[in-house]
């Protein structure tokens, strides 16, 4: 079995050459300060070694290490993978690296992933977690490290921000059924969802309050399969209700617990998934859903701290807001 080569390093070439990492670096860099003897001996090493320039060769030389920290919640969720995809492709546009660092909406643990992007010398970071408040991301902001947080509003010197536009539409979604729906509505509290779902729960609550209608607060856990078990047995006494679920496995389970407990939708169930992703349109029946579009994002907050780490950025603050699409769970 044939085998594969090792890729060659920067270190290899400046010990085949006799010279330091920066000598190098200033060579791959076309940097003038080189002496033509030392510049050919460099050369010759790079050609004999077949090397070929990584982002640390450009880092010796620039003081960036072309290294982007990235912390999110979990990558396990669609929409999170779709902003990533969007960084990715931004990131990879603008010649940088990204470094993903995971919490579980865990306050300690996305303090720990903090600390962990500070003393790793990323040149700047893109923070999306719920749990990270305004002091937090002073506190990364004052190392120097220019910061773009995603769904937490905050502006410095060297922070920007994006942000989401539910709350407003998500009213308007509500008093629409208040006019023409009659059915109670039911709200999914998931523990430890994020302040986003926590801010859409308070406008639903005080939307039914300020109509004087009725309402329910129905805990569930972050599950599809649990949540499918836990409606089969809630559709044994309640056979009708408009039910908010935070993302798109939540309000499938809740469909298919409906079907399968002999409720149509949506002349009995109505659904709303808070959070929609592409899996809206592909389930059957399809859900109506809120929906940002992930990916801008993740293009975004890359364009974003590209011009903010180049002192570029003149808007700090940009505002995506979501759309309603109507889809077969729901009747308006």
């Amino acid at each position: 079995m044939s085998k594969t080569k090792d890729r060659v390093t920067i270190y290899e070439v400046a010990a085949a050459a006799g010279v330091s990492l920066a000598t190098v670096s200033r060579v791959i860099n076309n940097h003038k300060n080189v002496t033509p003897a030392t510049r050919k001996k460099v050369e010759e090493a790079i050609e004999r070694l077949d090397y070929r320039p990584s982002g640390l060769a450009q880092a010796l030389a620039t003081s960036k290490s072309t290294n982007i920290g990235v912390v999110i919640p979990r990558a396990n969720y669609v929409y999170i993978s779709n902003m990533l995809n969007g960084l990715t492709e931004a990131a990879r546009d603008r010649g940088y690296m990204l470094s993903i660092f995971v919490t579980s909406h865990n306050k300690e643990e996305a303090e720990a992933a903090m600390n962990r992007v500070i003393t790793s010398h990323v040149d700047g970071a893109i923070i999306f977690d719920d749990e990270l408040d305004v002091g937090d991301l002073q506190h990364i902001s004052s190392y120097k490290v220019p910061v773009i947080a995603i769904n937490n509003k905050i502006t410095a010197d060297k922070v920007g921000c994006i942000t989401f536009g539910y709350e407003n539409l998500f009213r308007q979604i509500l008093n629409r059924y208040f006019e023409e729906g009659d059915k109670k509505m039911y709200f999914l509290h998931v523990h430890n969802a994020g302040r986003l779902l926590a801010r859409i729960e308070r406008s639903f609550v005080t939307t039914h309050i300020e109509a004087g209608r009725s309402y329910a607060i129905l805990s569930s856990d972050d599950s599809y399969t649990k949540t499918y078990v836990d409606f089969l047995e809630f559709f044994k006494t309640t056979k009708s209700g408009y039910f908010l679920a935070y993302r798109d496995s939540l309000a499938a389970a809740i469909a298919n617990a409906a079907r399968d407990s002999g409720l149509r939708i949506p002349e009995d169930v109505e659904i709303l998934s808070i959070i929609g992703t592409k899996y809206a349109n592909i389930l059957r029946p399809t859900l109506s859903s809120m929906f940002i579009d992930m990916q801008l994002v993740g293009r975004k907050a890359m364009q974003m701290l590209s011009d903010l780490m180049d002192d570029k950025l003149i808007q700090k603050h940009h505002k995506i807001e979501s759309t309603f699409v109507k889809r077969d769970t729901t009747m308006f």
